[in-house]
């Protein structure tokens, strides 16, 4: 297929991909009241040490997270969707007290005491479910919890662990357009009070770190995706990302797998083209980690 033809179809798509069937769940979300449309983010995790003590980007993260109940509304729900929990089909926890999960080893103990005790939402988790019309979710009452993925980042922002928050699964082996799909999807949650956040990295080879370089250090290979990222971002070309594996080798050096890359996908799906974004944290770990977070809305 050619690229531009495979362009068309990717935005062909997304465009199709049905909205939510609030009728479906009406009884359930009508608990959710409608607010002003509730941003959409996308944060570079990075190393789960980030979520300890006083660092650029816990502080970048605790910022944003002030500014809810000021300049944006308190969510009703957050929505993460975190490149650390892939499954065989799509999931979505189901139950009241998520678990928080060190799904890591070698770090301090400090990091393995952490907690982030946020309530789940088992009853919106089920109207979710019934409401996106496909793929079919199904719901987790027990096994899963909050991954670094999701605590790391929404401990900074919400210190006090009281919005409900229910996490999405991504299954690996679909294609991005179908993933970019489901967060078009979603995005209708926002006008109910709903703050969808994808967490992964713009660039994550594990495989290239060199722990000791500084945060303006960077392999050319993962300037050189960023800056492709970015300049979609941009541009408003939201679509066009899902395509990152036409950058060859350049984008195999900056995922050699790609589970960093796919909650991007779900947050820009999410995103409206007329949103200009916002970036913060536009710099690099351990050269081969790109920290670059996005906000619309």
């Amino acid at each position: 297929m050619k690229r531009r033809t495979c362009l068309s179809a990717i935005a062909g798509l997304a465009a199709s991909a049905p909205v939510l069937s609030w009728s479906a769940a009406s009884a359930v979300w009508s608990a959710l009241p409608a607010t002003p449309r509730m941003p959409v983010l996308f944060m570079g995790h990075g190393s789960p040490m980030n979520a300890l003590g006083d660092n650029p980007y816990s502080r970048a993260w605790a910022q944003l997270g002030a500014q809810f109940g000021r300049r944006y509304p308190k969510p009703n729900l957050i929505l993460c969707i975190s490149a650390h929990w892939l499954t065989d089909g799509f999931w979505l926890t189901a139950m009241s007290r998520p678990r928080t999960i060190h799904d890591f080893g070698g770090f301090p103990q400090a990091l393995f005491d952490q907690q982030y005790p946020a309530p789940g939402a088992p009853a919106l988790a089920k109207a979710l479910r019934d409401g996106v019309l496909t793929p079919e979710l199904q719901l987790d009452p027990d096994r899963w919890g909050f991954d670094h993925g999701t605590w790391s980042v929404l401990k900074p922002m919400f210190p006090r662990a009281d919005i409900p928050v229910i996490q999405l699964s991504m299954d690996y082996s679909r294609p991005a357009a179908e993933h970019f799909a489901l967060g078009r999807q979603l995005g209708a949650l926002r006008e109910r009070g709903v703050l969808i956040v994808g967490s992964g990295n713009v660039v994550h080879n594990l495989r290239a770190t060199r722990r000791d370089a500084p945060a303006t250090q960077a392999y050319d290979w993962a300037r050189e995706f960023d800056a492709w990222v970015q300049g979609h971002l941009q541009r408003g070309e939201l679509d066009a990302l899902v395509d990152f594996q036409g950058q060859g080798e350049v984008a195999r050096l900056a995922h050699p797998t790609h589970e960093h890359y796919l909650p991007l996908l779900y947050a820009a799906g999410a995103a409206k083209r007329s949103e200009m974004p916002r970036v913060f944290n536009a710099d690099f770990q351990s050269a081969s980690i790109s920290m670059r977070s996005v906000v619309w809305g």
